[in-house]
């Protein structure tokens, strides 16, 4: 049964940095296609941050207002992914999700974790 469990989040000001994490089981980091979601209420969840698996070379990728602060990586040997995040801003306010995906037999899977709350406030 593949687990992922988001940690790390929490009120911080603006300019401040928060380290999230997403630990897995069941699952092999280094293995599938990961990435980074965010989502604000009355909104939908938008992309932040992909990694790709060692298959893909491990590259990354962001969107926009991710690049030059924010950080996607992962720890195979801890079998978990992380985003680290500076110059947080007043509208990184969300919910952050991670997701694995894993294609078997052509089959793609996806798998989400249950969230973690970011807070930017003055």
């Amino acid at each position: 049964q593949v687990q992922l469990v988001e940690s790390g989040g929490g009120l911080v000001q603006p300019g401040g940095s928060l380290r999230l994490s997403c630990a897995a089981s069941g699952i092999s980091v280094s293995s599938v296609g990961m990435s980074w979601f965010r989502q604000t209420p009355g909104k939908e969840r938008e992309l932040v941050a992909g990694i790709a698996s060692n298959r893909g070379h491990g590259l990354t990728n962001y969107e926009g207002f991710a690049k030059g602060r924010f950080t996607i990586s992962r720890d195979d040997d801890q079998n978990t992914m992380y985003l680290q995040m500076n110059n947080l801003k007043l509208e990184d306010t969300a919910v952050y999700y991670c997701k694995a995906v894993s294609v078997i037999n052509y089959q793609t899977s996806e798998y989400w974790g249950q969230g973690t709350q970011v807070t930017v406030s003055s």
